[in-house]
């Protein structure tokens, strides 16, 4: 029996191996400054070889015999390839920390029991990785491919994957199709990526219908992304993005959701009602963010003192303004006498306070509303529209005129005073839907607003109705204010297209290129009608003198001044087609008639012109996404560094 025993490299009779420590069925050899795996037990089940300096040809073709194994610790150790012979009722491998490079599908085939694999700080690349590498893994449940070289989200993941780190990579894209089929996904660890906005498609995540944690740490994200997994999502974390902006809406359904993490952002402000369904929420962590503590966040201090010690909050800290600098959000009494709009100006009264007297918000950190809101009178976007860059309502006239590309400038007059006015404004060609409607309160006093940053080369419905304090009741505004009996009062108008302007500047030069000839003509016509009547004066005075001018010198003098004629005319109006034809991008400029180069009247060229199609096949202009019905996405799907053809969900 021994001798049989021992056709396993000699190990039948082997208790444990003088290098290691055995503790009953658990072997450690871990940090021996091992080379190669000595002779193991046959009853062995998990095995401590980390920290030593075992390469491929240290792995012994003996060691897939091994059937009583389950787990083997190989990581820090000198692996260049992906082990061949591993016991095959193998459940957890831990390879972190070596040099792999390649997951091929026969050496993964060989473990169908695999549940855990560990690939952290390797050199795998996305496309080291075998097509169907995973395919006969059907029980893989957690996969750790941190710190690698990934590009993208590897294909063909195991439906089975329960939990998946991809974090400190280089992914930079997510389409849609990156997690098709991973139902039973719960944990998606994506830190210290490159992830944009514009790089991740608007359904990649609703696909993950069981997600309970989602991690986005470390990335360059400015709002969260859209169609985030609510209905069983208990912890998402945000911290060190960019994070400018919190879309009213991003967290609605997440009635699970337990931890929220949005520290180290430039979050300033949190829109009204942006926890209404965080029912479950216990930890709120908001620590590096410069907070602005006035009456935008006034509605978030009365929220958290009606959750009162159900809620743990960490770093709401104010940093402006100035008078409650370093002072926590919470410990503000919420029977203050003033609170201070982001415009610095105070506002007094307590809850009956006028805060649109304040409330100034810079462009980029306005309120804005999903279109089905009630109370937001745009009209649809659907409708033929027939306003005018003015409007007149009972109260309001209102007026609108374009700057630039980006910029609409909007001035108005009331015949009564108003403590504030809100002013809406929705980009055409959106649906309202799917879009967004942005607004913003304005001063009473105030009768002028620019608005910035928005889309060139498109039409704008913007409107705007008076606000009255309400001091008698609660209103849903901030502050106590309620709108006024007025319907708003709306006006259209069109930025510019920063492209025309080349345009209209090559139309200049050729009214300038078409005036010269007639100038020219007038010019010449005036010097030699001059120069007609001195020859003629001195041919009479010479006559009468006895002194006639030769006819030769005449007719010399005479082919001089209509040579001198001729060289003035063709330089003014003779044509030249390889100037008149613009090589430019978009457009090039032909003539229709053709004149003689000497003409006894002024001479007029026009031009018409024609599109001219770049010769690599692509079109002049963006061509137009449609748009889907899921809630209120923009469906800009996976699109190579384009930008969305309708606004965000926010401003």
């Amino acid at each position: 029996i021994k001798s049989s025993a021992q056709g396993l490299d000699g190990e039948g009779d082997i208790v444990c191996p003088s290098v290691c420590r055995c503790d009953e069925d658990f072997i450690y050899c871990n940090d021996r400054g091992l080379s190669v795996i000595p002779p193991l037990p046959p009853s062995a089940t998990v095995l401590y070889l980390q920290n030593n300096h075992i390469d491929n040809a240290g792995l012994p073709r003996s060691l897939e015999h091994h059937t009583t194994v389950r787990v083997i610790y190989l990581y820090d150790n000198e692996l260049d390839d992906f082990p061949m012979h591993l016991p095959p009722s193998l459940r957890e491998l831990h390879l972190q920390d070596n040099n792999i490079r390649v997951l091929p599908r026969t050496a993964l085939a060989r473990l169908p029991l695999l549940e855990k694999l560990h690939l952290d700080d390797n050199s795998v690349s996305t496309v080291s990785i075998e097509d169907q590498a995973f395919a006969d893994n059907p029980r893989l449940r957690l996969l750790f491919l941190s710190r690698n070289h990934l590009s993208s989200i590897p294909s063909g993941l195991p439906v089975s994957l329960e939990e998946l780190h991809l974090d400190d990579n280089r992914i930079s894209t997510i389409p849609t199709h990156a997690f098709r089929g991973l139902s039973s996904l719960r944990r998606l660890v994506l830190d210290g990526n490159l992830l944009a906005n514009q790089r991740i498609a608007d359904d990649t995540f609703s696909r993950l219908s069981n997600l309970t944690e989602l991690s986005l740490v470390r990335n360059s994200l400015q709002t969260p992304p859209l169609n985030l997994p609510s209905a069983h999502l208990q912890r998402l974390s945000l911290q060190d993005n960019n994070l400018i902006h919190m879309p009213r809406g991003s967290l609605d359904g997440m009635r699970r959701l337990q931890r929220l993490d949005l520290s180290g952002n430039n979050l300033t402000t949190l829109p009204r009602g942006l926890f209404r369904d965080l029912e479950s929420l216990g930890q709120l962590l908001v620590r590096g963010n410069p907070w602005h503590c006035g009456c935008n966040l006034r509605w978030l201090h009365d929220w958290l003192e009606a959750k009162g010690n159900t809620i743990t909050v960490r770093g709401f800290i104010c940093q402006t303004p100035e008078r409650v600098r370093d002072m926590a959000l919470r410990d503000l009494t919420n029977q203050m006498d003033e609170w201070v709009g982001i415009s610095g100006n105070r506002v007094s009264g307590g809850a009956a306070g006028v805060i649109s007297t304040t409330l100034s918000p810079p462009q980029g950190s306005l309120f804005t509303l999903r279109s089905k809101r009630p109370g937001v009178g745009l009209p649809e976007t659907g409708l033929d529209y027939t306003l005018s860059s003015s409007g007149v309502g009972k109260n309001l006239a209102l007026n609108v005129k374009p700057l630039s590309h980006d910029s609409i400038r909007v001035t108005w007059s009331v015949a009564q005073t108003s403590s504030s006015f809100r002013l809406s404004w929705l980009r055409l060609g959106t649906i309202s839907a799917m879009g967004s409607i942005t607004e913003t309160l304005v001063r009473g006093d105030r009768r002028e607003y620019l608005l910035t940053s928005l889309q060139p080369a498109s039409s704008y419905i913007i409107c705007m109705v008076p606000l009255v304090s309400n001091s008698g009741s609660r209103s849903s505004l901030p502050g106590g204010e309620r709108e006024s009996n007025e319907v708003p009062v709306c006006a259209r108008t069109e930025t510019s297209d920063p492209s025309r302007s080349d345009d209209d500047g090559e139309d200049e030069s050729s009214d300038q290129l078409t005036s010269l000839p007639l100038a020219g003509i007038i010019g010449g016509a005036t010097a030699i009608v001059s120069l007609a009547l001195i020859i003629a004066i001195f041919c009479w005075y010479g006559h009468r003198a006895g002194h006639f001018t030769s006819r030769g010198h005449y007719s010399h003098s005479s082919s001089r001044k209509s040579k001198h004629y001729d060289d003035y005319i063709e330089s003014g109006t003779k044509k030249d087609n390889t100037i008149l034809e613009i090589r430019g991008p978009g457009f090039q400029m032909t003539p229709i008639v053709t004149r003689q180069p000497l003409q006894s009247k002024p001479v007029r060229e026009d031009y018409i012109i024609h599109t001219i199609f770049p010769s690599n096949g692509t079109g002049l202009y963006k061509p137009t996404h449609n748009m889907t019905n899921s809630g209120y996405g923009t469906n800009r799907g996976y699109r190579e560094g384009g930008i969305p053809d309708i606004d965000y969900s926010y401003t």
